[in-house]
């Protein structure tokens, strides 16, 4: 058995109150802190190219039935319009591009419009991989909105990937169709 001084147990104690000390030092105080709002920028973000002048629709995009610059319903159900993609693919034709600048420029002349940008694709691919692509469909109609000045807070997306076929078929023609972003305004 060890025998423990007088003189070991007064270290530790001073140690002990050392370090309770210090530790009391650490506890940092609150301080007064100016708390700012930042209100939200909502700015567009300038176009990294030259958006194309506008030019008659290709077959695979179909304008708005109710024209250019309006919004159609049917059935009290906004329909607006459909852009059509290549096979794998996520980017943006040069008609497409030409329907869009009209949309986004209705958007723009109304601040409180929204859209909803719906991607899809065929059945061709695994469920995850489809969901995949038709969010990128989406995001690139999205960013070409917010490149012409739309607002992300006038802009929702989602992607359905292969869950809403226009056309059920398995043919060129029917998966053509299903390949598509859908504009819904709200």
């Amino acid at each position: 058995m060890h025998k423990h001084n007088g003189l070991t147990w007064l270290g530790i104690v001073a140690v002990c109150l050392l370090l309770s000390a210090c530790a009391g030092q650490l506890v940092c105080q609150p301080e007064e802190v100016a708390v700012v709002p930042v209100e939200p920028q909502d700015e567009p973000r300038q176009p990294d190219v030259i958006t194309p002048p506008p030019q008659p629709p290709a077959e695979d995009f179909i304008p708005n039935p109710a024209g250019p610059g309006k919004i159609a319903v049917v059935d009290g159900n906004p329909i607006t319009a459909q852009a059509g993609f290549a096979f794998d693919d996520a980017s943006l034709s040069p008609e497409a591009r030409a329907v869009l600048s009209r949309h986004a420029q209705l958007l723009v002349e109304n601040r409180g419009q929204r859209v909803l940008v719906e991607g899809h694709c065929d059945e061709r691919g695994t469920r995850e991989y489809n969901l995949a692509l038709g969010e990128r469909r989406a995001n690139a109609v999205v960013d070409f909105f917010l490149a012409n000045g739309v607002r992300a807070s006038q802009i929702d997306s989602r992607s359905f990937g292969e869950e809403r076929p226009i056309d059920a078929g398995s043919s060129e023609a029917a998966w053509a169709k299903n390949r598509r972003v859908e504009l819904k305004y709200y």
